[in-house]
């Protein structure tokens, strides 16, 4: 990991001093990435996102728009979340798992892959 200290020009995000994301990562300019975040290779989060202190995001992950990602976070890579999803702190998702538009993980939740599909969905 290679780290960036830098702020988006913009002002409407932020990358914080202390972050550490990989070159080959897309970070949208209106997300926050706090201090002690990780984001790994070819990673891209969307617009609106926020990304907490102590987060993991791993390589190849996927984040949609207007995602919040909590505090000490565990994303393996491959992942893929969609739009308007809350992952709740200490939450620890497995590798190549897919958390559905919408949905809301809670804090301290482990996802480990299940099914064909790996898919994980909210009622509505």
């Amino acid at each position: 990991m290679v780290s960036r200290y830098r702020r988006h020009v913009n002002g409407k995000g932020y990358i914080a001093v202390g972050a550490e994301v990989d070159p080959s990562a897309f970070v949208d300019p209106t997300t926050y990435v706090e201090a002690g975040a990780r984001v790994g290779a070819r990673a891209w989060i969307g617009s609106g996102s926020w990304v907490e202190e102590g987060a993991t995001l791993g390589a190849g992950v996927v984040v949609g728009a207007n995602v919040h990602i909590g505090q000490g976070a565990l994303i393996g890579r491959g992942t893929k979340i969609g739009s308007h999803s809350r992952i709740g702190a200490g939450a620890k998702i497995s590798d190549d798992t897919r958390v559905e538009r919408d949905s809301t993980i809670t804090p301290g939740s482990v996802l480990r892959p299940g099914g064909a599909s790996h898919t994980y969905r909210t009622a509505a």
